[in-house]
């Protein structure tokens, strides 16, 4: 008797991948990667990317979560005893993001309220709102009191996700999924309709997609490549292999990833044409070439220039407002995701209810993230962020596969289980991404990081700074997580609560 939590239906846990996948990064960090490496040229390393890691990638991670049916420290432990500190640590990784991503949900819900006024336009520039008026911030080092315009949202940002994340997988996690994607996807659609009918949006899309050739030859966009597939895809985080151990037995394991994998890759590529049609209005407006409004991507293309780009835009409070909705949307869908994987493991390594687990992890999680709700937090923001990811999510991720493809051996294994349950069948190419494609990749990531970190610090924050919230968080989250597996799991096997009219199903039968 299946006693897991499970999806309702197949496209109930196609959405809630999609939703993971598809996060603030694919708004503003794809358009930005694509166009400072090529432009159109870049195009053929990420799908290339796209189809020797990503998708290989996942397909592992679906199987590993659908093979052992387990949260992702339980499933590493059943697949060798010694991988089980790997999967507290991605666990840990997930819940310092789950402690930042948040306040960025919580500047978009105020930034779509600002926007219908144009709030920003009583400063000098956006820059200067962002940073002054909304955040007063303060220098890194300095917490400074708390701000009120991102307290309150916040507070409203996790009343949601943890109400969604009690109900369970198919009363909750799959409920916002049918609610935020499909609404993501036509609102989002609407934005780029918008910005590709503007006046000089034909330059802002040349600009993006003019290829050039010559980067190709350039091994450091092929990294950024990999590295885009790589962190869009949410691997690495212990979300895909959780939300795959609640489908059911007879899943299409390779079919699933696929399509996750392409959906994703659509958005971004959307996201690419509305951003960029948008900064070639800017610039027509302006008398500037793209070049010269374009800024890079992150947190500062959304709410330091976009907001500029949005006063001069014809309806500028309702693109505005569905722009930073889209953001809201995004964040929401991704934060239920990585909230989920610790929220599982909990349950499942300390056999308590799904409820104390949320309580318990969540409740912790919103208490963390109120370090960022002050003066000094989009400095610690950013900090972590980067840290956590660069040496969080990669590393997390090389040791993933180089653990399981060199020593545990278990590709074929996992190869196996994947065809006894798919229509498209992994062959030797399979395994050759994975084993040697992908290690070599990340490995090279990981050594320009340190190069990098080694001749200046990022972005020049005081040493200090970088140490306590940057290195330590990292490796923290690494130690923790070795520490965590010293208790033994419960000798029976507590599995996810399941759904009401489930268990009423089995107990009818």
């Amino acid at each position: 008797m299946e006693t897991r939590s499970q999806w309702g239906t197949r496209l109930g846990f196609l959405l809630a991948a999609m939703g993971s996948a598809i996060g603030l990064g694919n708004i503003w960090r794809f358009p930005a990667t694509a166009y400072e490496n090529g432009g159109g040229a870049f195009f053929l390393p990420y799908l290339f990317a796209l189809l020797t890691a990503g998708i290989p990638l996942l397909i592992m991670e679906y199987t590993i979560g659908h093979k052992y049916r387990s949260s992702s420290p339980r499933a590493f432990s059943k697949m060798s005893k010694g991988m089980e500190w790997m999967g507290w640590w991605q666990v840990l990784i997930s819940f310092v993001i789950s402690t930042y991503y948040p306040i960025i949900i919580a500047w978009a819900i105020m930034y779509a309220y600002f926007s219908l006024g144009q709030s920003w336009e009583g400063s000098e520039n956006a820059t200067a709102f962002f940073t002054g008026d909304f955040l007063n911030l303060a220098d890194a080092g300095t917490f400074g009191s708390m701000v009120p315009n991102v307290l309150i949202p916040l507070i409203a940002v996790w009343a949601i996700a943890l109400f969604f994340l009690g109900r369970g997988v198919k009363k909750g996690i799959e409920v916002a999924n049918k609610i935020f994607i499909p609404t993501l996807a036509v609102v989002f659609l609407i934005i780029v309709i918008r910005a590709v009918t503007l006046d000089g949006a034909l330059e802002g899309l040349n600009a993006f997609f003019e290829p050039n050739w010559e980067t190709i030859m350039n091994g450091d966009v092929w990294v950024a490549a990999y590295g885009q597939i790589f962190f869009s895809l949410s691997i690495a985080f212990a979300i895909m292999i959780t939300y795959s151990s609640y489908l059911p037995k007879k899943s299409d394991i390779t079919n699933n990833a696929f399509i996750t994998g392409f959906a994703n890759s659509s958005f971004e590529l959307l996201a690419g044409i509305g951003v960029f049609a948008t900064i070639g209005f800017m610039a027509s407006q302006t008398g500037q070439v793209v070049s010269e409004v374009y800024s890079g991507g992150g947190v500062g293309l959304a709410f330091m220039v976009f907001p500029e780009i949005i006063s001069q835009m014809p309806m500028a409070g309702l693109f505005g407002f569905l722009f930073f909705a889209s953001l809201v949307l995004a964040g929401l869908s991704s934060l239920i995701s990585i909230s989920e994987t610790y929220i599982a493991a909990v349950q499942e390594k300390f056999s308590i209810s799904r409820g104390k687990a949320v309580t318990l992890g969540g409740g912790l999680a919103a208490l963390v993230s109120l370090a960022y709700a002050n003066q000094g937090g989009l400095n610690l923001l950013d900090t972590v962020d980067y840290f956590i990811n660069q040496y969080g999510v990669a590393l997390a991720g090389l040791f993933e596969v180089v653990a399981i493809a060199w020593f545990a051996k278990s590709l074929k294994d996992l190869q196996n289980h994947a065809n006894s349950v798919s229509d498209i069948k992994l062959g030797a190419w399979w395994r050759v991404c994975i084993g040697l494609i992908t290690p070599i990749v990340l490995g090279y990531m990981m050594l320009q990081n340190l190069r990098t970190e080694v001749s200046r610090n990022y972005e020049g924050y005081p040493t200090d700074f970088l140490f306590n919230y940057g290195w330590l968080v990292a490796i923290g989250a690494m130690f923790i997580g070795a520490l965590i597996t010293i208790k033994k799991w419960p000798k029976k096997e507590v599995q996810s609560d399941v759904d009401d009219d489930e268990a009423d199903k089995e107990v009818a039968q």
